[in-house]
């Protein structure tokens, strides 16, 4: 067979291949549609983190290959967030303007096929999810670099909301600007990305001026009417705002990398051992050892804390509590016999949420 007529063969069996793909997604999204009915009817939730992390579980352990897993848990992306939007039009808030790490973050999390919501500030995704005008938020919790945003944390203190999933984005910053490197006299971003990209500001800008503002996109909004202002922003905030990139790759650390938060009025069930996340506010007492007899309860337990920060209460000075992030389920009973244990430790515990744990 000459190569023109295996060329024609080969398209053909992937026309025929995409066809019985499409109605296999059609027949998928059927069922889904049956599935959100009854939710609807029971009055539960429309969107279950721990069964979504069950089905690319199981998707990725059935990949034979050539496709990565990455690629095809992108893929179901889509096709869940096709499927959501037949059970239920969801509405999402996140830290906006469009093109922000926390709305790609958000993209990555629930597809295209939802309706997304960007706010002004945290604490307005905050109030979006509690008043019911969004159905989830999407906030950033921490970064591989420069450690937690604060003033999420502040946020979590108060809220009755529960982070009920999370989101991993790797972090790629650029210099945007109108201006030549030569011309930047300011640079704007979020003080986060300003810190995430220290180093190569000093070493390349040394004398601009930097600015922090309400969000990297805002940044890029900034610099495409200014003259002689830059932003660091992903480089879809200049294809969205059309600035073009002056440089590329400005992070100090190549593996930079940030956790969001999802928000939601309801908790997540537990998706399975080792699969799940615990995030818990907690006080301690001032006397000498508290802090030691607040992780024992974890440790008697063969419970893995991966995070332990504190934070000042603002209820008076030098008053601080704790945010611990624990492996496992808040409805283990391990887990349930520590939160036992620590709650005759400390005047205050609160448990933030229990969620699948987040991959790359």
């Amino acid at each position: 067979m000459n190569p023109k007529d295996e060329l024609a063969k080969i398209r053909a069996g992937i026309d025929a291949l995409d066809q019985k793909a499409v109605k296999l997604l059609n027949a998928r999204l059927k069922l889904a549609q049956r599935i959100g009915e009854l939710k609807r009817g029971a009055r539960t939730r429309i969107y279950v983190a721990e069964r979504e992390a069950d089905v690319l579980r199981r998707v990725q352990a059935g990949n034979k290959g050539p496709i990565k897993d990455a690629a095809l848990a992108a893929i179901y992306r889509e096709i869940m967030s096709a499927a959501l939007a037949l059970e239920k039009p969801l509405v999402i808030a996140y830290l906006g303007p469009e093109a922000t790490n926390t709305h790609q973050a958000a993209l990555k999390k629930f597809g295209a096929s939802v309706d997304y919501r960007p706010m002004q500030a945290l604490a307005d995704v905050f109030a979006a999810v509690e008043k019911g005008e969004a159905d989830y938020g999407v906030v950033p919790i921490e970064n591989s670099t420069e450690g937690s945003v604060r003033d999420s944390l502040d946020l979590f203190v108060e809220t009755p909301l529960k982070i009920v999933a999370e989101v991993q984005l790797s972090i790629d910053h650029a210099l945007i600007s109108r201006s030549p490197l030569a011309k930047i006299k300011k640079v704007y971003s979020k003080d986060q990305a300003l810190a995430q990209c220290r180093r190569w500001l000093q070493r390349h800008l040394p004398h601009a001026q930097l600015v922090d503002i309400d969000s990297t996109a805002l940044g890029v909004q900034h610099a495409a009417k200014e003259k002689g202002a830059a932003a660091v922003a992903p480089p879809l905030a200049a294809e969205r705002y059309g600035v073009p990139i002056q440089a590329s790759h400005i992070q100090d650390q190549k593996n930079n990398t940030s956790r969001f938060g999802i928000l939601g009025r309801e908790p997540s069930g537990p998706a399975g051992k080792g699969h799940d996340k615990t995030s818990l506010l907690v006080s301690l007492r001032h006397e000498p050892g508290s802090l030691l007899r607040a992780l024992q309860p974890f440790d008697q337990r063969k419970l893995n804390l991966t995070r332990i920060e504190s934070r000042p209460s603002r209820l008076r000075p030098w008053d601080y509590i704790f945010f611990l992030d624990v492996v496992g389920h808040y409805e283990d009973p391990a887990m349930q016999a520590a939160l036992k244990a620590l709650h005759r430790q400390c005047p205050l515990v609160k448990w933030l949420g229990s969620y699948p744990v987040a991959k790359r």
